[in-house]
């Protein structure tokens, strides 16, 4: 998340550049000088992190810059996803938690959610650490998960695209045993795509086995804050 508030603040002091010297919005009010802004740092932050996150953002990254409502409507959204990835980042200390647009980028390296080799069925320590995702995953009930599978380039290509789909349905299928709706959830077999390190290196195969979560509002978040955002 540090990461993330570094994108945020370069952004801001990018635009503070641009519109203190525009006329135009020195004449407007504070809540369009915030609706301008915040649709304008967006697209900075988004172009930062699609140039930072390199190989990684075809996956769950693209899912969460997706879709995204924008305006008074996207801030109160925001808002309500900067307190779900707080108490994520609480809830699980070893999991890396990203704020970007919208959403929520979530990623599960071995250190917090790991398979036996070869094995798609979750260890009794991956287990343990879904379980403390649970309670955040159900305060947020108005939310979508999608949750993307990867391995790392070890194995026949095709092999690994089933093996970590099959990963991916593991971790929805025991968040759906603990009562998680299983309407909130998709998952998705990335393989060997979108490496985030280095395959040439035990370290690097070790972080790109992952799984990584896009949270993102459903149509009734989105809907309320619409209201929310109209008052």
């Amino acid at each position: 998340m540090k990461r993330l508030a570094i994108y945020a603040l370069s952004g801001l002091f990018a635009l503070g550049t641009v519109f203190t010297g525009c006329e135009a919005v020195k004449n407007t009010n504070k809540t369009q000088r915030g609706v301008a802004i915040g649709a304008a740092s967006g697209a900075v932050l988004g172009g930062v992190i699609g140039n930072n996150a390199g190989k990684g953002g075809k996956g769950a990254l693209g899912a969460v810059l997706g879709g995204v409502v924008g305006g008074v409507a996207g801030g109160v959204i925001g808002n309500k996803m900067d307190k779900q990835a707080r108490e994520i980042d609480n809830a699980l200390p070893g999991a890396e938690v990203e704020r970007v647009g919208e959403g929520i980028k979530l990623t599960l390296k071995e250190n917090a959610v790991r398979f036996d080799t070869n094995k798609s069925t979750l260890t009794a320590e991956a287990r343990q650490n879904l379980d403390k995702l649970v309670p955040v995953f159900r305060e947020y009930g108005d939310t979508n998960i999608m949750i993307y599978g990867y391995t790392d380039s070890t194995g026949p290509a095709d092999y690994n695209l089933t093996l970590s789909g099959d990963r991916a349905k593991s971790v929805r299928d025991y968040l759906v045993g603990k009562g998680i709706s299983s309407s909130r959830f998709s998952t998705t077999g990335m393989g060997i795509a979108d490496p985030i390190s280095s395959n040439e290196t035990v370290q690097g195969r070790s972080e790109n086995r992952r799984v990584e979560f896009a949270i993102v509002a459903n149509e009734r978040m989105v809907e309320q804050a619409k209201q929310e955002a109209g008052k």
